[in-house]
């Protein structure tokens, strides 16, 4: 396979998860904003620190600001982050690698590409039709998965796409996380409760497991167990890192380069660290370090990997 080619496809897949992680965490973000907050914010802080490059000014202009809040996450094009501008991005690559991909997949991406691009967005996302449009595009999101899922062959293309998509899920738990702790200083034995935590768990697709297997009221520590290192958690780090390995596994025995090796070590560590990490130990001093520095090796993971694959 053409290096190009290989790019596209990790770039496709990535941009897309981003794209499904963004909807859905606004889509839930959007819903509990409706609700009396006892911590004094409507969740917008946490949503614009994951999933923009927004600074502090225009996060704070944003949060009063529903309408354009919305806008900016789904059809700015000044945004460089919002669902227009990924799902473009993710066209692009989809299009320079159509003898890889299948029809229907083209075809999805395609089509959210143009709904995205329809000069009636922003009057879709005023009221009263907001939640209405929110829940389409989250279940146009939920199609491209289970069409790739369904239509896709099982070959190196399909190895470079997930190698993509679970690097991409990796961050998006880890910066939501960090952005929910550093906002009570990283106290891991702090009075918040279920309802502060419920956002979070919300937007990663995990409440209802951790009603199912969690007691007690020790949240921010089962918190940190169920998004960190639940090996069953589809959206935790290490179920993340589990499948990555799988798939990095595939696209390496075909490409036995001499870097390889170095790669394969440099993502041992990463995994190693998140494997045997012990949730009772973690405090306001090593949490916040532990965050970073699975961020940057996760960066920089996906750096070497692009050198020796994609040639950049």
């Amino acid at each position: 396979m053409l290096s190009r080619i290989a790019d596209n496809l990790f770039w496709l897949h990535r941009y897309m998860e981003r794209t499904d992680g963004l909807i859905l965490t606004l889509r839930n973000t959007y819903i509990l904003s409706f609700d009396i907050d006892l911590y004094g914010t409507h969740g917008y802080k946490f949503f614009l620190q994951a999933y923009t490059s927004a600074d502090a000014a225009k996060m704070k202009q944003l949060e009063s600001d529903i309408p354009g809040l919305l806008n900016y996450a789904i059809c700015d094009s000044t945004n460089a982050n919002s669902m227009k501008c990924l799902v473009s991005k993710a066209r692009e690559n989809s299009r320079g690698s159509q003898d890889k991909i299948t029809k229907e997949l083209w075809e999805q991406v395609n089509w959210m590409y143009h709904y995205l691009l329809h000069p009636d967005m922003t009057i879709r996302l005023q009221e009263p039709t907001t939640l209405n449009t929110i829940d389409f595009l989250q279940q146009q999101s939920l199609l491209y998965n289970g069409i790739v899922d369904s239509t896709m062959p099982r070959g190196l293309g399909w190895g470079f796409m997930n190698v993509g998509k679970f690097i991409e899920r990796c961050l998006q738990t880890i910066n939501l996380t960090d952005s929910y702790f550093s906002a009570i200083k990283y106290n891991v034995d702090g009075p918040e409760d279920l309802l502060y935590w419920r956002r979070l768990l919300l937007s990663l697709s995990g409440y209802e497991l951790y009603l199912k297997t969690n007691r007690g009221s020790a949240h921010s520590r089962q918190i940190l167990a169920q998004v960190i290192t639940n090996p069953d958690f589809p959206r935790s780090v290490l179920y993340s890192l589990q499948r990555l390995e799988k798939y990095l596994n595939d696209i390496t025995e075909e490409n036995p380069q001499i870097e390889v090796a170095g790669l394969l070590k440099q993502f041992g560590r990463l995994r190693s660290q998140v494997e045997y990490i012990d949730v009772e130990m973690l405090n306001e001093s090593n949490l916040k370090d532990l965050l970073h520095s699975l961020r940057v090796q996760t960066w920089e993971f996906s750096s070497t990997l692009s050198k020796i694959f994609f040639s950049y």
